[in-house]
């Protein structure tokens, strides 16, 4: 199973979109969003992607309330712990407790945002990913990652 990871987003609405297409484009089923929508418009972005969508808050995203009311019940607070085809994931936004939670071995998959810098690496047989910016704005370099549920690899994909 292939899943898209995203963060950062920002408001970003022309890069959430190319992002959206590139997963379409490699058989994304599900896209992970790992905070900082920033505001609720951000939905009419993400709307239309045809698979499963499961993000938390960030540190910037103001209207939760609202962004709630749009988004439903694919939205959580962080840190939060789900699995998906068999792999414990604990996706949260900040990363100060990334490479503590895979060292625990609770979890096949970390996966955090608010540095804006893309990772993929591993923490004993942990799989740790930041997908990066898609809004470019503070390295001007926006990014996503696919990840290969069955494989448990990442890749970091250039939004261009």
């Amino acid at each position: 199973m292939l899943i898209g990871v995203m963060s950062d987003t920002h408001d970003h609405l022309d890069n959430i979109r190319k992002a959206t297409a590139l997963f379409a484009s490699r058989g994304v089923q599900h896209i992970l969003h790992a905070g900082d929508f920033t505001s609720p418009f951000t939905y009419r972005a993400l709307k239309d992607f045809h698979g499963g969508f499961t993000a938390i808050f960030g540190n910037n995203d103001g209207d939760r309330v609202l962004i709630k009311q749009m988004y439903g019940e694919s939205v959580h607070p962080q840190p939060y712990v789900f699995s998906l085809a068999d792999r414990r994931i604990v996706m949260m936004h900040e990363h100060h407790v990334a490479d503590a939670l895979a060292a625990s071995g609770h979890y096949d998959i970390v996966i955090y945002g608010h540095t804006h810098e893309p990772v993929v690496r591993r923490v004993g047989n942990t799989l740790v990913v930041n997908p990066g910016e898609v809004c470019g704005w503070l390295y001007g370099k926006p990014s996503v990652a696919v990840l290969d549920l069955t494989a448990l690899q990442a890749e970091i994909l250039p939004l261009t």
